[in-house]
């Protein structure tokens, strides 16, 4: 398999955190597609994906998927243990449950002040600062949720760590470049982080 992925990015990494906690990195190939460097826009790249995002899995047979929940569902059917989008109906609904919490609550603004804010944006798409702010506020309601949330147990979904948990580092970790951080406000969410940070696929 072949991984087209830019290690900067969010998305990207979750495929790589759930290839590291299913133990198969050693089974995929990565290429490098620098959107920095503008490589995503590139019609062999476009061949493979139109809308010129990351990642992309190519499989053996030539087959693609690109969207990274898409492409940790596909390796966790292949190689269902450990278990990271649960075990049992109620478990499945959670993590999916709160990994669309992670996508919507976190993920999204994230990218949004990035993308409305930030220098590296400028010229190349139209930007609306305004909006940047706005979701920079939401973020900080957000994490007092988060906090909250994780007061009375130990991941997002409840006992169990899951994908829920590797897109919701991947979120707060990208809001670095806008300078959103895990502060001593919000204790519980930054224990969470903390050992989210001692996972060995924290470094994938």
């Amino acid at each position: 398999m072949l991984l087209y992925h830019d290690t900067r990015a969010p998305n990207p990494r979750r495929v790589r955190m759930f290839l590291a906690e299913k133990g198969l990195t050693g089974e995929v190939d990565f290429i490098e597609v620098s959107i920095n460097d503008r490589a995503h826009e590139q019609p062999a790249y476009l061949e493979k994906n139109p809308l010129a995002l990351v990642p992309v899995l190519e499989l053996g047979d030539g087959r693609l998927l690109r969207e990274s929940i898409a492409i940790c569902r596909y390796l966790e059917e292949l190689h269902p243990e450990p278990a990271l989008f649960g075990t049992d109906t109620w478990s499945r609904a959670q993590i999916e449950q709160w990994n669309r919490h992670a996508e919507l609550e976190l993920l999204f603004p994230v990218a949004q002040v990035f993308r409305n804010s930030h220098p590296f944006w400028l010229g190349r798409i139209r930007q609306a600062p305004e909006f940047a702010e706005i979701m920079r506020e939401h973020l900080a309601r957000r994490f007092a949720w988060l906090d909250r949330e994780l007061a009375d147990r130990p991941w997002l979904a409840g006992d169990t760590f899951s994908v829920a948990d590797i897109t919701a580092l991947c979120a707060i970790d990208f809001g670095k470049i806008s300078q959103i951080r895990v502060g001593e406000d919000t204790p519980h969410l930054a224990r969470w982080y903390a050992e989210m940070k001692a996972r060995p696929s924290y470094k994938a």
